[in-house]
């Protein structure tokens, strides 16, 4: 069996890990596939030694200096470089299709070329959707999608939320729809790399991660934790990401003084050691569809502090259960289940559920899910 991946991106984000996680689980746990990703301008040269070290090949159409080239940040700019990406990709990708055969071709970003693809040409590849956060829709893209999807294969949904949330608009059969959990958790990679070294000198603290985008609300985390410090004043707080809200949270926090309790770290190649020796993970977010740091941070045996926003955390966290929730970007909320925090961080049963819940993330676990989809 051949299958692609179309997964197009300007900034390393979840998405492209989970391609790459899947593809690897086809090729690690069923000696019959061939997976390749197109590697559409050179963006999946970053992770260039891993998808070698996992023996997964790429179909390289452009050379990388189109990426080096086209703004990343801010919505108008970022809108410009994927409708130019559109453009410059519509004749390369269906030429492509046509040339190898996929038996699959797997979307998950800039879905709405195949989808067009799919309205003037017939291929022999079936496609499938396979839909990363939940789907923002407006006439034009309802449309679209109502049409266009008729000819796919199946659609697939990271989560129990988006699946009902997609089988609810009545744009495909609901037969197609499927649910079909990430692969987050490669469980000897992260047991190995969670035994290196934490290079951080810091105690008492508690680690958010991510983006510095508006949709990780790291601007919210840093006003609650200045009065969480009140009442805990030796807590510290580190924001280990990169991203174009990085000037607006340095600048909170020099403005406020709290240079000696909140620390931007930037991007952490390795972030499992930080997550094993925090008192707890916190996420901030106002949306995540999963939310693969707090699945990571769960397999870590870390309990999980997370806003109830849709469509995963609020899933994933069963609140007093597996983890703790506060109403999202609700600061009164945040500080009263801070306390419940701070007095079960160390239950042994809260950590012990999470496990048992996140293991449906494993690699093995989606590799099994797709291969029914497939019928490898």
């Amino acid at each position: 069996m051949k299958c692609f991946y179309w997964s197009p991106f300007l900034t390393p984000i979840a998405t492209p890990r989970a391609v790459i996680n899947s593809a690897y689980s086809l090729q690690k746990f069923s000696k019959k596939n061939y997976c390749s990703i197109i590697n559409f301008f050179g963006e999946f040269n970053v992770y260039k030694k891993e998808l070698e070290n996992n023996q997964i090949q790429t179909v390289n159409l452009f050379e990388n200096f189109i990426i080096n080239n086209l703004p990343k940040y801010g919505k108008i700019k970022s809108r410009f470089s994927f409708i130019l990406i559109f453009i410059l990709s519509f004749f390369p990708l269906k030429n492509l299709i046509k040339k190898e055969e996929p038996d699959f071709l797997i979307v998950q970003l800039i879905t709405s070329l195949p989808m067009i693809l799919l309205l003037f040409f017939k291929f022999r590849t079936k496609f499938i959707l396979r839909i990363s956060g939940l789907p923002k829709l407006n006439i034009f893209r309802k449309i679209l999608w109502k049409i266009a999807l008729k000819n796919f294969h199946l659609v697939t949904c990271p989560t129990e939320s988006t699946y009902n949330y997609i089988k609810s608009l009545n744009i495909i059969e609901p037969e197609k729809v499927k649910l079909l959990y990430d692969p987050v958790i490669e469980v000897s990679k992260i047991k190995k790399k969670i035994k290196e070294k934490n290079n951080f000198d810091f105690k008492n603290y508690f680690l958010a991660a991510g983006r510095l985008t508006k949709q990780k609300n790291f601007i919210f985390l840093c006003k609650a934790f200045q009065q969480v410090l009140a009442k805990y004043p030796d807590y510290k707080l580190l924001i280990a990401g990169e991203g174009e809200d990085g000037n607006k949270i340095k600048n909170y926090i020099i403005k406020h003084n709290l240079e000696k309790n909140i620390f931007l770290i930037n991007y952490v190649d390795n972030i499992f050691p930080l997550i094993k020796d925090a008192e707890a993970f916190i996420l901030s977010s106002l949306w995540e569809d999963p939310g693969f740091v707090i699945i990571e941070a769960a397999f870590c045996r870390k309990i999980v502090f997370s806003s109830n926003c849709l469509t995963g955390p609020r899933e994933i966290i069963k609140n007093d259960h597996n983890g703790f929730l506060f109403e999202s970007n609700n600061i009164k909320s945040f500080l009263q289940n801070f306390d419940k925090l701070i007095k079960k961080k160390k239950d042994k049963q809260i950590l012990l559920n999470n496990l048992k819940y996140i293991k449906k993330f494993t690699l093995f676990n989606h590799y099994r899910a797709l291969k029914e989809l497939l019928i490898i």
